[in-house]
């Protein structure tokens, strides 16, 4: 599902840091649980990317789809080394702002909407934790096939996730486990984003330990080939097809 202008507040945030304006990401989870982010993460230059995101970046080849682009921050950078790279994302004014910064190839497009009319692919973009945007398993299984049908053979997915049970928070543990009583993976958070009077749509989002990515993956025709770095909260995937 893409959104509209009035429920676009991604969007809207991001078009109004690149205006100048000083802006905040709001959060909003089911609960009632509230989050606050800054916009600038979303525009940091290379230099300024942690050190697993640059390492990742390594792994890229052959014609790039960036998944969840937002303003165009991982896709300018391909872009610049010389890749054929096409941005998707679901907010319009996301997508308005990656073209306005350069990106040359940039369509309005929901992660479920992505398919083989969009051509081949030989890596899958999934950074800023938009691992999350497979939003619960089976969803996750029938993109992750879908995925399979749109790549070349030696295809990767280059997928950011946060592992999170290093958590000792007791509202996120007790969110955990309210998921695990209805089913859920711990972390699969059904959330929306806030800016100023506008309210985006409730969607769900998905963080997972490295174990239970490799669940995901199970009967999808995809592997973990390594994860980025190997301990730690935030970490990228580097997996392809078997």
């Amino acid at each position: 599902m893409t959104m509209t202008n009035n429920d676009d507040a991604y969007g809207r945030m991001m078009w109004d840091f690149h205006r100048g304006i000083p802006s905040e990401e709001i959060v909003e989870r089911e609960d009632g649980y509230i989050t606050a982010g800054i916009s600038s993460t979303y525009f940091d230059p290379h230099r300024d990317w942690p050190p697993h995101q640059r390492e990742s970046m390594n792994y890229v080849r052959g014609r790039v789809l960036d998944i969840g682009c937002g303003p165009g921050r991982h896709a300018l950078y391909l872009q610049e080394e010389g890749f054929d790279v096409l941005g998707i994302d679901s907010s319009p004014l996301a997508i308005k702002v990656a073209q306005e910064r350069g990106l040359k190839k940039a369509r309005v497009l929901s992660v479920t909407q992505i398919s083989s009319r969009l051509g081949q692919f030989d890596t899958l973009l999934m950074m800023g934790s938009n691992f999350g945007l497979f939003g619960n398993l089976k969803r996750a299984r029938w993109l992750l096939r879908k995925m399979r049908n749109m790549t070349s053979s030696d295809a990767r997915i280059i997928a950011e996730s946060a592992d999170p049970y290093s958590t000792t928070r007791k509202a996120h543990l007790d969110y955990h486990k309210l998921n695990r009583e209805r089913g859920k993976f711990s972390c699969q958070l059904k959330i929306r984003i806030r800016y100023e009077h506008y309210i985006g749509t409730w969607f769900e989002y998905l963080k997972v330990s490295r174990k239970e990515m490799g669940f995901i993956l199970e009967g999808t025709g995809w592997q973990i080939s390594r994860f980025i770095p190997e301990t730690g909260s935030v970490y990228v995937a580097i997996i392809e097809k078997n």
